[in-house]
């Protein structure tokens, strides 16, 4: 896909994604509910919690990026490092590292491991490539 959304390169495969229910659920309705005001991000995120594995609540291994986690990922085309709280849209604030679930970036890195690499295309159109670096689990408890 393109314009802003996730590109999966034939060289690099769909990584395993993990979420738990409780993010499962509250994600499918949020991608339903975002249909038609983000109808392309809407379905990335559908795409995405499809082919996830999910687990019950205290099962999510800690190197997971689950909502509310503060992930560390690299951007391998600059090689930028940044450290992001990962946020449902009412809670995201940019100035505060917290990014929404609902941007390319965020429906990119929901339910990655440490180390995953997964592809996608900003609005800039090239293409990019994140690694997750590390992954602090919320405070919350899953």
């Amino acid at each position: 896909m393109k314009n802003g959304h996730m590109m999966r390169t034939e060289s690099l495969a769909k990584p395993r994604i993990t979420l738990s229910a409780a993010d499962y659920e509250r994600l499918s309705t949020l991608a339903h509910a975002a249909r038609n005001r983000l109808p392309g991000l809407a379905d990335e995120l559908a795409d995405e919690i499809a082919r996830a594995q999910l687990l019950a609540k205290g099962e999510m291994p800690k190197n997971v990026v689950c909502m509310n986690s503060e992930v560390e990922f690299r951007d391998d085309t600059t090689g930028k490092v940044r450290t992001v709280t990962l946020v449902y849209p009412e809670d995201a604030d940019i100035s505060q590292g917290k990014i929404s679930v609902m941007t390319p970036v965020g429906t990119a890195l929901i339910g990655l491991r440490t180390g995953d690499s997964i592809t996608w295309e900003p609005p800039s159109g090239e293409i990019r490539l994140l690694t997750v670096l590390s992954v602090r689990e919320p405070n919350l408890v899953r």
